[in-house]
């Protein structure tokens, strides 16, 4: 099977295959574009766009999208979906994101979801919460595929039990939309100050340079108070690559996630390789991704329950890690492996039924 698999070179779909090699499947490597997006070179994707389908139509058999069409219209997308039905591909869609983290107004997500779902021959999804909402909102069931690993399997290590004094990490990226993290910040550094962690602030450079894109001069502020507080360290730098992500987070006990909103999130994942813990809000459904993940709601005012931060921070000291092994990623892979593949042979085989009738 010839699937063109976009993007193919985000790791989480280069993860989709046997980690001993498939004979079954065949992903298309990503045409690269014109003008690539640093940290992101298969985006804008190539293969998103009805005339790549007529003018490739021969070389794949089965289309599936994962991710990368934020800027795409509906009206783009719907081009997309009616070009493959009409050239007789088989098209399968990923529900990563029920909600988009780089969107604030929903209603642009939704759209595009109102396209792909209904149009898809076979939806896949992350975890059972997001399969749930797929089948309250479109009447569609959505195969539950989970994530795969993110590390490299070569670069497992096994992470030590949490500290007695934890060291806690928020990190505030580039503040996209849907990043809440100054008022988690303030309790973390306030946990700081009494000794109960030592804390690492991070921010990207972007963020704290004024006339950049997403400055922001309350992150300075508080990166700038923090620089006072004791046990508490800050830094400011680009964004990492892989290998520069893996130490920073392999140095922490406890990762913090301040997401409004979202779904699913790789980041998490790639904490569970790594042993780092994670601490989340209860929203969207990374609280089904894996068991283990700790737990605060943010309160009407948009604020994290005090209470329940603050008790996670104190369940720390002396935890094992939260940690998948090797074998068990490598085990997981071969059986998402198999099921993508189950998965494109229905949804081939409803094409073809299909071709069958209308001809």
């Amino acid at each position: 099977m010839r699937i063109a698999s976009l993007p193919h070179g985000h790791v989480y779909v280069r993860h989709l295959s046997d980690p001993a090699g498939e004979l079954g499947v065949h992903r298309l490597p990503d045409p690269a574009p014109a003008h690539p997006v640093p940290g992101a070179p298969w985006w804008p994707l190539v293969m998103l766009d009805d005339a790549w389908i007529r003018q490739h139509a021969d070389e794949f058999d089965l289309y599936h999208l994962h991710f990368g069409f934020d800027q795409v219209a509906p009206e783009d997308l719907r081009r997309i979906v009616d070009t493959l039905h009409e050239h007789g591909k088989a098209f399968v869609y990923t529900v990563h994101d029920l909600r988009n983290p780089h969107q604030v107004d929903p209603a642009t997500q939704d759209a595009a979801l109102d396209v792909l779902i209904p149009a898809a021959d076979e939806l896949i999804t992350l975890t059972d919460g997001a399969a749930r909402e797929i089948e309250r909102r479109w009447g569609r069931a959505a195969e539950v595929i989970p994530h795969p690993h993110l590390l490299p399997l070569e670069r497992w290590h096994e992470h030590p039990p949490v500290r007695d004094v934890p060291v806690v990490g928020l990190h505030v990226k580039s503040m996209r939309p849907n990043m809440n993290p100054l008022p988690v910040a303030l309790l973390l550094v306030a946990a700081a100050a009494r000794g109960e962690i030592g804390l690492v602030l991070d921010a990207h450079t972007d963020v704290v340079t004024p006339g950049a894109r997403h400055w922001d001069g309350d992150v300075v502020d508080l990166l700038s108070r923090a620089e006072e507080t004791p046990n508490v360290r800050v830094h400011v730098h680009e964004i990492y690559d892989d290998a520069e992500l893996e130490d920073y987070l392999r140095g922490l006990d406890l990762s913090v996630l301040t997401y409004r909103f979202g779904t699913h999130s790789g980041w998490l994942e790639l904490c569970h390789d790594l042993g780092t813990r994670v601490l989340a809000p209860t929203v969207g459904f990374y609280h089904d991704q894996h068991p283990g993940v700790l737990a605060f709601d943010w309160d009407d005012a948009g604020d994290p329950r005090e209470d329940q931060v603050l008790a996670a921070l104190a369940s720390l000291p002396g935890s094992a890690p939260w940690q998948a092994s090797a074998e068990q990623r490598a085990e997981q892979r071969r059986r998402i492996a198999a099921a993508h593949e189950r998965v494109y042979r229905r949804a081939l085989a409803a094409v073809a039924r299909e071709d069958g009738r209308s001809g």
